[in-house]
């Protein structure tokens, strides 16, 4: 017998609720954004984007549910991203994934925000099989796991400071490009030449570490930006946009290869919404196939945040039998795994 799972994600400006059987395949995923309200503020402001879940959580969940042409008496499970993310935004989803749970006496299992995104690889790839190295990179996480098996993570590195695509986001406010950054920048970097600037890769030549840190890049770049304005050289904003997205995706790049080789790991795997990255995806790829590696991504829609990938992740735990209290609570910052210094 098959295994229904409703999954609810909530964790920042996406409402989304998805159904997905036995962990493969996807029935319904809707998602409704939010990006039109906080473009104008140059990024997602917590009271707003809560207030839009209150409103569109239901209706988000009753379109799943007639996409599908599934009743809710058929789910076998309800699967709630809990953390990280924006608590408010959070505690909207985690709050209804509750009621449904308890209203029809079925199992709540609570999913880590970093853990579904992986999982975004299984609903498109269903030879992929543990054990992996996980890129998780996006507008507010730039981490690298070690997935052992389902359900198990050791966490190799994590940023310091900015996430990539939280960078993205500054560089292109800095620029008045428009929010959000990443696909404005990547679509202006095509026009420009990525030799242009020397940035410099942060935590890459003399650090074996695999944190990642891109602070010191982002003020590299505001700082050239201002230098070229000073000085009312002739530049071009591709150029620099170009630069710049190289050093981020070298320094991705190589220390995801490194993961790989140091814990001799065949397969690598790419998540979050900078996985969307084109120029990400073909520079791994090349590199990874001359050391005999694989490499996966999702397709562009389970890039972002949505809940077919939660509703995956809630699956694969729901086997292992991992349900959760109706006293889950949401938190904000929750790593993936434990790192080990």
């Amino acid at each position: 017998m098959s295994d229904l799972i409703l999954g609810i994600e909530t964790s920042c400006d996406e409402t989304a609720a998805a159904l997905v059987e036995d962990g493969k395949k996807i029935l319904a995923n809707i998602v409704t954004s939010q990006i039109k309200i906080h473009q104008k503020y140059g990024g997602v402001v917590p009271e707003i984007a809560s207030r839009k879940h209150l409103e569109a959580i239901i209706p988000v969940i009753d379109r799943a549910l007639y996409t599908s042409q599934k009743k809710l008496e058929e789910v076998s499970a309800i699967a709630v991203t809990y953390g990280p993310g924006l608590v408010g935004s959070l505690l909207v989803g985690l709050s209804v994934a509750k009621a449904l749970a308890f209203a029809r006496s079925i199992p709540l299992i609570g999913i880590n925000h970093l853990e579904a995104h992986i999982y975004a690889n299984f609903l498109a790839y269903e030879e992929l099989v543990p054990p992996l190295i996980c890129l998780i990179v996006s507008g507010g996480h730039t981490s690298l796991v070690q997935m052992k098996d389902f359900g198990e993570y050791k966490l190799l590195g994590q940023t310091r400071d900015d996430a990539a695509g939280e960078v993205f986001d500054k560089i292109s406010k800095v620029l008045d490009l428009g929010y959000p950054g990443g696909p404005i920048i990547e679509k202006l970097a095509k026009k420009g030449n990525p030799l242009a600037v020397n940035f410099p890769r942060p935590l890459l030549n003399n650090d074996k570490s695999f944190d990642f840190s891109f602070s010191g890049l982002k003020t590299a770049v505001i700082y050239q930006i201002r230098k070229f304005k000073e000085e009312k050289n002739v530049w071009k904003v591709e150029d620099v946009l170009a630069s710049f997205q190289r050093a981020v995706i070298d320094v991705l790049v190589e220390k995801t290869l490194n993961a790989a080789l140091a814990f001799k790991i065949k397969k690598i795997v790419l998540a979050g919404g900078v996985s969307a990255n084109k120029l990400l995806r073909k520079e791994i790829k090349e590199r990874a196939k001359i050391l005999d590696l694989e490499v996966f991504y999702p397709p562009l829609p389970l890039c972002t945040d949505n809940a077919a990938m939660v509703a995956s992740a809630g699956y694969f735990r729901l086997k292992d039998n991992k349900k959760s209290s109706l006293n889950l609570d949401a938190v904000s910052r929750l790593p993936l795994g434990r790192k080990k210094y």
